[in-house]
C-alpha cells in the first residue's frame, strides 16, 4: 500500500481518534478549560502546582491519583501561557 493511499490515511485518522479519546474521560475537559485562564493570567509553574494540588485532593476524599488529569490540566496551562506570550508580544 502506498503512501497517502485512502485506506492508510483513514487508519491514521482511527488511531488519532483513539489516542485522544482519553481527554474525553471523566471531569478531564473541564482540567483543561480552568486551566487555560489559570495560564494565561499567571505562569505553566502555578498551573503545575494547581494541578498537583487538585489531584491531591482527589486521593484525600478517597479517590485515586490520575496523571491523565494532570497531564489534561497541563495542556490547558500550556495553551493559556502561549496566550499569554502572544499578547505579551502584541504589546510589547
Amino acid at each position: 500500500m502506498k503512501f497517502g493511499d485512502v485506506k492508510t490515511v483513514s487508519h491514521q485518522v482511527i488511531i488519532n481518534k483513539k489516542s485522544m479519546s482519553w481527554i474525553k474521560e471523566s471531569n478531564r475537559p473541564k482540567h483543561l478549560l480552568y486551566a487555560i485562564p489559570a495560564g494565561a493570567l499567571l505562569t505553566i509553574l502555578f498551573v503545575a502546582g494547581l494541578a498537583a494540588g487538585m489531584e491531591f485532593k482527589d486521593k484525600q476524599w478517597g479517590g485515586k491519583w490520575d496523571w491523565l488529569d494532570i497531564a489534561a490540566t497541563l495542556i490547558g496551562g500550556t495553551i493559556g501561557q502561549a496566550i499569554q506570550i502572544l499578547i505579551l508580544i502584541l504589546i510589547l
